[in-house]
């Protein structure tokens, strides 16, 4: 096991329980490690900023969140293609960060996108097509309650 990959389980850990300061340099030092190995294009690099992202979201620092996911979105995109069940994660995680926020019609979209790449790889009863299809079912009733 690599280093960030390591790194990276700690900071997974970490979050599960609760412990972000702890988990914050971690996913920094991971975010760093990944960028001097692989390069600012790389897939790791892309999880790597999807670690630090959700650590921010987790703590309604959405602010730094979003560019982050953006980013990762954005290299899954091009170094694994836009039907990627890898680019569906990034495009799901930005949707939730779009959700939490109440920013519907920029959460949709994505959601929507990301059911249709798992849909095309796994198929309709695959888990996470499943779990990625309820999620834009609560959005929507969500959206519903807050009257956008």
């Amino acid at each position: 096991m690599t280093l960030a990959e390591t790194l990276d389980e700690q900071v997974v850990r970490l979050l599960d329980e609760g412990k972000y300061a702890e988990a914050e340099p971690l996913a920094l030092q991971a975010l760093e490690v990944s960028l001097k190995k692989n390069g600012p294009d790389h897939p790791d690099t892309a999880t790597d900023l999807n670690n630090l992202a959700e650590l921010y979201d987790t703590q309604g620092k959405y602010d730094l969140a979003e560019p982050l996911l953006k980013r990762a979105l954005a290299i899954d995109e091009k170094a694994l293609g836009p039907d990627h069940p890898r680019t569906a994660t990034s495009l799901n995680n930005l949707a939730s960060l779009y959700k939490i926020q109440g920013k519907y019609d920029l959460a949709e979209p994505l959601c929507k996108r990301a059911i249709a790449i798992l849909d095309s790889a796994f198929g309709v009863n695959h888990l996470d097509t499943i779990l990625y299809r309820k999620n834009l079912d609560r959005m929507k009733a969500d959206r519903e309650a807050a009257g956008k």
